[in-house]
């Protein structure tokens, strides 16, 4: 699941990338264009409401590109993103 959060005062958006924590087997990272693709910068942190996450702040209207990179080096995308490309997953802030 991807969540968008605006701010107008500060003209940024908050994105939440959440993942069911039951399907993930080791840690997980979310690496994109927010954090220059480095590994494990935003790993998916376990919730007690059954799901892992992580956010990031970006400024409005920013393109957002980002995979999820697992355990082993298995990279997958989020079916929510705006657009999923041969390079990962796109959101439009």
């Amino acid at each position: 699941m991807l969540k968008r959060s605006s701010s107008t005062k500060s003209a940024t958006c908050t994105l939440t990338f959440s993942l069911p924590a039951a399907t993930l087997e080791g840690p997980v990272s979310v690496v994109g264009s927010f954090n220059s693709w480095t590994p494990g910068a935003h790993p998916l942190k376990r919730r007690s409401n059954g799901t892992a996450s992580t956010s990031v702040t970006v400024p409005a209207g920013t393109e957002v590109r980002f995979r999820y990179l697992g355990d082993g080096g298995l990279w997958f995308d989020d079916a929510d993103a705006d657009l999923i490309t041969a390079d990962g997953g796109v959101v439009l802030t």
